[in-house]
């Protein structure tokens, strides 16, 4: 199992990814972009956010504290990508607003055409080897491919065939999740998940990067003067990554050789996957957090 996984690791995250664009793109309507353009401040926040505030945090991390190239690597991916797509469900769980989730979701995954190679180019090139050349135009043909044509393909299906988009995209989230679970099976076999070797300091490294992130996402809007919907929608937006595009830029960027070790790719993956299972669990807790706020009327911004 574990050979077999390394041998096709690549193409394991792009059939996860492509699953999980289909099924989101497939609850998707031009419309749902539309609507927050009316009203732009949230989404222009929640950008702001996403493409500036999150690599600014991430680069103050990674300057203060000593990390193996492998974390550090893992880390700036983890800030490159954008939300993913359970923080649009998360968002509609937590009563925030799921119209502005969306738009977010969409306008960053377009966005991070041009900005994930940016990203990680300014924050891990000194921990590359001196002869690696970031592959830029490969990570913007991947992302083209693997995530926004499968996304428009998805909102195709929504717009010609309605009747059957609910269950299309049903079956292709839950096709998705499998292959999460192929990915952490696979990577485990092949013992490339070793927790002992990743150590206490980096797990804690990776909770205190998340917590960063959910705070200053929780903050910034607050202070933007933004409603309890939009604040909502924002918070689980940046804590809750697209976790499946950083393993398939991470499969791109050192793939896996069967028969040869890599610490550096092997703490790469530990630390993506590391990062989003605790988002899980922190969306999990913002979800029960911000409905209990908007229930209690605990928080009432200007509008």
């Amino acid at each position: 199992m574990g050979e077999l996984y390394s041998q096709y690791e690549y193409w394991i995250a792009a059939t996860q990814l492509l699953l999980a664009m289909l099924g989101m793109g497939a609850t998707l309507r031009v419309r749902d972009f539309a609507e927050v353009v009316r009203a732009p401040w949230p989404i222009t926040v929640g950008c702001l956010l996403q493409m500036l505030g999150v690599p600014l945090i991430a680069w103050g991390f990674l300057s203060v504290l000593s990390l193996d190239p492998g974390v550090a690597i893992g880390l700036a991916l983890c800030a490159a990508i954008p939300g993913g797509t359970l923080s649009n469900v998360f968002t509609f769980l937590g009563r925030g607003h799921v119209a502005l989730s969306i738009a977010l979701t969409g306008v960053t995954t377009l966005a991070c055409l041009v900005t994930t190679p940016i990203v990680l180019g300014l924050l891990i090139s000194q921990h590359m080897p001196t002869d690696f050349v970031m592959p830029a135009g490969q990570i913007a043909r991947e992302i083209t491919l693997i995530l926004l044509l499968p996304l428009v393909l998805g909102m195709c299906v929504l717009q010609l065939v309605p009747a059957i988009a609910p269950r299309f995209s049903k079956y292709c989230i839950r096709g998705s999740l499998f292959f999460i679970l192929v990915i952490i099976v696979g990577a485990t076999a092949s013992g490339r998940v070793d927790i002992p070797a990743f150590g206490l300091y980096n797990a804690l490294v990776v909770v205190g990067f998340l917590t960063l992130l959910a705070s200053a996402s929780w903050v910034i809007p607050r202070l933007a003067g933004l409603t309890s919907r939009d604040n909502t929608a924002i918070n689980i937006e940046v804590a809750v990554r697209n976790g499946n595009l950083g393993l398939l830029i991470k499969a791109s960027m050192f793939p896996a050789v069967i028969g040869t070790t890599d610490p550096i790719g092997d703490a790469i993956l530990f630390t993506v996957l590391t990062y989003g299972g605790l988002a899980l669990l922190v969306g999990l807790g913002q979800i029960y957090l911000h409905r209990w706020l908007n229930r209690a009327g605990a928080v009432t911004y200007p509008p």
